[in-house]
Parts: C-alpha cells; sequence; structure tokens
C-alpha cells in the first residue's frame, strides 16, 4: 500500500539516508587519521621505529584509501538519498542517483560551453571545478542532494509505470534512470542560471554562524540537541559538515566548504588544523558523549533504589558505554527526556557550553562521532597542538556537574528515571539481550499487521509509518525491549531502541513479510 508522505515521514527518511555515506565518510576518516598520524613528524619523533620505509608506504596506502569518501562525497550522496527514500526497488534508486549526478554535470557543462562561461583560468576564482573528469560549476554535496531529491520522486511515481506494448521494454523499473536523465539533463541547465542566488543564500547563513564567534558551536550543538527527539538533527549536522554553512578554507589553491571536509582536506594534506573547522566536529561533542552523559548514568543508578539497581546497571551501563564509545547518545537521552524535560533543557545548555569552552581553548580535534575513539586517533596520536589534553580536563569536570546536577535534580523533584519506582516492571526489558527483544509483542503494540505501512530505521531508532497512530500501546512496546516511544503524529512513531535496532527491524521484519 503507497502511503502519502507527509512532513516527518520525508525528513526523518530524508535524515536517515544522510547517515549511509556519513558513516563511511566516519569509517575512511579513522583510515585517514591512523595513517597521517602515524607518517606524521610528531610520532615519528616518539616512535622512529615506524620510519620504516615499508611500513611508511603501508601509512601512505592507507591515507589515501582515507580520502576515497571526501573526495567523492557528492556521488555518495547522490546515490544514498534515493536508496534510503524509497521503499522498493532501492538497487534501481540508487543506480538512477548516479546517471542522475553524471547527466546534471554533462548538462552544466554543455550549457557553460555553448554560453562562453567556461573558466579558462582559475577554476576556483570562476566557482567551477573538475568533477569526474567534467567541467562543471562546483555544487558540491548540495548537488548530489538536489540529484537525490529529484530521483526519489522520480522513482516513485514512474517505477511501476505501463507503457504500451511496443515499448513494454522499457516500461517498470527500467523507465527509471531513463526518466532521470532526461529530467535532470533540463535541471542542469537550469541550475548556472539560478546557482549564484542559492549559493550566496547558503554562504549567507554560514556567514552568520561564524560572524557568532565562539557562539557558533553553543548554537550548533544546542540546537543539534533539541532536534534531536524529532530525529531531524541530521539535516543540521550535513550542513555544517558539508556546506558553507561550517565555514571555507582556501587549501592547495581550491575552497573547500564544510567543516568536516575542511578538516579531511587538513589531514589529508598533512596541514595544520584550524579551530574555525573541528569547533563544529567530534571536539564540540566530547564534554557531553564521552563524559557528560555517561555522568548522568551513574547519577541515575545512585538514585534508584537498592532493590532495583543490580536491574537497571546492564541498561545504564550499556547506555554510557554507546555515549563514550560508539557515539550515540539517545539509550541514555530518552530515559529522562520525557521523565523531565527541564533536565533535558539543561543538558541541552551544558552540552552547547561544552563545545563552546572547547572553542575558547582552541583545540583541534576533528572527525564526526566524538567518542573516545575520536579523541585517540584525531587527538592523541595528532600530537600535542591538538590540545587533546583540555577535551579530559574539561570532559571531568562535565561529568562532575552532570553527576551532581542529575543527582540533585533526581531526588529533589522525585524524577521516575529507571528504577525509582517501587515495582521495576519494564527498566530490565531495554537491557536485554538481542534474542530477548519480543518482536511480535512490539508489533502488537504498534497496532498489528494491518496497521503498519511502512518501517525502516536508522542508528538507534525505529521509523514507523502507522494508518492510525492512535492504536498505539506505549507501555507494551516497552515491554517488549524499546527505551521509549515517540508519537509526532497521526501516522508517524518512533520506537527507541538503541544501537542493536537493525536487529529488531529485521525480526519485526520478517513477521511482516
Amino acid at each position: 500500500m503507497k502511503s502519502k508522505i507527509n512532513f516527518w515521514d520525508f525528513f526523518q527518511n530524508f535524515g536517515k539516508s544522510l547517515m549511509l555515506p556519513v558513516a563511511l565518510l566516519a569509517a575512511m576518516g579513522i583510515l585517514l587519521g591512523i595513517g597521517s598520524s602515524l607518517s606524521g613528524k610528531a610520532v615519528l619523533e616518539v616512535l622512529p621505529f615506524l620510519g620504516n620505509p615499508v611500513l611508511q608506504l603501508i601509512f601512505k596506502f592507507m591515507t589515501s584509501i582515507g580520502l576515497f569518501a571526501f573526495i567523492n562525497l557528492p556521488i555518495l550522496f547522490a546515490m544514498a538519498i534515493p536508496l534510503g527514500l524509497v521503499k522498493q526497488e532501492k538497487g534501481i534508486a540508487a543506480f538512477s542517483g548516479y546517471v542522475g549526478f553524471v547527466v546534471l554535470n554533462l548538462s552544466i557543462n554543455f550549457f557553460l560551453k555553448e554560453t562562453g562561461q567556461l573558466a579558462t583560468g582559475s577554476l576556483r576564482d570562476a566557482g567551477q571545478a573538475m568533477i569526474m573528469g567534467i567541467h562543471s560549476i562546483d555544487t558540491g554535496v548540495l548537488g548530489g542532494v538536489l540529484v537525490g531529491v529529484i530521483v526519489y520522486h522520480l522513482h516513485n511515481k514512474f517505477y511501476e509505470i505501463q507503457l504500451p506494448d511496443a515499448l513494454a521494454f522499457f516500461g517498470g523499473t527500467r523507465f527509471v534512470p531513463i526518466i532521470t536523465a532526461f529530467t535532470i539533463s533540463i535541471v542542469g541547465l537550469i541550475v548556472p542560471l539560478i546557482w549564484p542566488f542559492f549559493d550566496n543564500g547558503i554562504r549567507s547563513i554560514g556567514a552568520v554562524i561564524q560572524n557568532a564567534g565562539v557562539f557558533g558551536p553553543f548554537l550548533f550543538i544546542a540546537s543539534e540537541r533539541l532536534l534531536l527527539p524529532f530525529g531531524l538533527h541530521h539535516i543540521l549536522v550535513a550542513a555544517v559538515r558539508f556546506t558553507s554553512i561550517g565555514g571555507e578554507a582556501l587549501i592547495n589553491g581550491e575552497v573547500v566548504a564544510g567543516a568536516l571536509n575542511i578538516y579531511y582536506a587538513e589531514l589529508g594534506n598533512g596541514l595544520p588544523f584550524t579551530p574555525e573547522a573541528t569547533r563544529f566536529l567530534s571536539q564540540a561533542k566530547m564534554p557531553f558523549l564521552s563524559f557528560g552523559l555517561p555522568g548522568a548514568a551513574l547519577a541515575m543508578y545512585h538514585t534508584a533504589r537498592k532493590e532495583n539497581q543490580s536491574t537497571v546497571k546492564s541498561l545504564l551501563l550499556s547506555g554510557a558505554l554507546s555515549c563514550a564509545v560508539a557515539g550515540i547518545s539517545e539509550p541514555i537521552e530518552f530515559l529522562f527526556l520525557f521523565i523531565s524535560p527541564i533536565l533535558y533543557l539543561f543538558h541541552t545548555v551544558l552540552a552547547g557550553t561544552g563545545a563552546l569552552v572547547l572553542a575558547v581553548l582552541q583545540v583541534t580535534v576533528g572527525n564526526t562521532d566524538g567518542n573516545l575513539i575520536d579523541l585517540f586517533i584525531f587527538g592523541v596520536l595528532q600530537g600535542l597542538q591538538t590540545k587533546w589534553y583540555l577535551i579530559v580536563l574539561v570532559g571531568t569536570v562535565w561529568f562532575a556537574i552532570y553527576y551532581f546536577v542529575f543527582k540533585f535534580a533526581i531526588i529533589k523533584l522525585d524524577l521516575k528515571t529507571p528504577g525509582r519506582d517501587v515495582a521495576t516492571t519494564n527498566v530490565q526489558s531495554s537491557g536485554k539481550t538481542l534474542k530477548n527483544y519480543a518482536a511480535e509483542k512490539m508489533l502488537e503494540g504498534l497496532g498489528g499487521k494491518e496497521n503498519m505501512v511502512s518501517l525502516d530505521n536508522c542508528i538507534t531508532r525505529l521509523r514507523i509509518s502507522l494508518k492510525d497512530s492512535s492504536l498505539v500501546q506505549e507501555a507494551m512496546i516497552k515491554e517488549a525491549g524499546a527505551i521509549n516511544v515517540v508519537i509526532l503524529d497521526k501516522s508517524n512513531v518512533q520506537v527507541i531502541i538503541g544501537p542493536q535496532v537493525h536487529i529488531v527491524k529485521n525480526q519485526i521484519q520478517k513477521i511482516l513479510d
């Protein structure tokens, strides 16, 4: 059954689709970070045996491979967005995304050539670049996003099209890349006319954030935390990481836009890291992710009733480890988000303040996840010039603040965090092993098979479209292993599971199939 696409359904899934290339980027970033650090002067001075020619060749190879995702990011978005958004024939959607991106740049090239606008001098000064060997306008990640969204709509409209018998071979899914090529060829002729206005708008937004100085990171992290309950934070994060909103820098004669793009370009070229880029990256999350929220988890453990502490220990410990090691905050945040919005507001302010403090201290630790792995690879291994030790110092203070504030608030306001009830019935379910998630019960709590329209997941939550969300039984879903349930509107629901969400999604999908 085809469902009507509304605001929540589109933007939730749009945010989720961005995570596929970002996950690849994070992994390639680690490869790049290890390769560049172990071939850098700072590490070689301390560990001279790493200067072995064979080892250095390996490290340089790691650096080269690590640059793959950074160099090809726009086309990765063009393919990943339709792949993540469509419900059927995902492979065709991704293939069409590739077709669309190439056609877009060929069409732009045709327009520039025929109108005599192809730059003959500096491509950078003219806002142009060589993209996949095509002389085109440098639309960056936004060009890939544009293609991805268009392909998604074309796919949904035409993947089941029936053509007359004489043309039947071109019907169905084969028609999607065909209509994509024709449609985006026209779009490519329009882009050169409107791109300057759009580009100026993005740069203006970026200027506001950049002119905010050290308050820029505060606004970014605080806004991200406020958007997280709705699942829309990925969109803001992508804009800062990959567009001019996150800043611009001239590196090796080329303008690089986006905080993460700038950092990877500096990392790959062995250049000093700029605080203006890293202040929006991993270091901005580390005070609350690797230190603050684990402190909150400890406070929730100590304020639980004695008879319940052994029951909630695994839940809180796994949540703390998810924050510090995996960089995933939802398992802890959703334990207090709906119980005490005031406590979540405090968390939002303190998370933003942590980013502000590290920006003032000129720390330069980049990448994406904000966990202890990033701290080691992109901080410690890169040398003392990153000032990674200040993150540990600030983080220790943040741990103490979170612990004492949460403990005080939970006791003073009598907040029902895990283990605070006289009879704890559901908290242990969130700490279940994978095989104990009750998929059938969770599906029943969602209104059963007949109430399901679509099922998907992001890193920590199920994203579900229902015919009627009023049929949702939150208590039953929590008893089946969920941390929490968020009802966005009459047809869209999110079920917070944690890092093992893909297992639960597959279990439910098997029942639906």
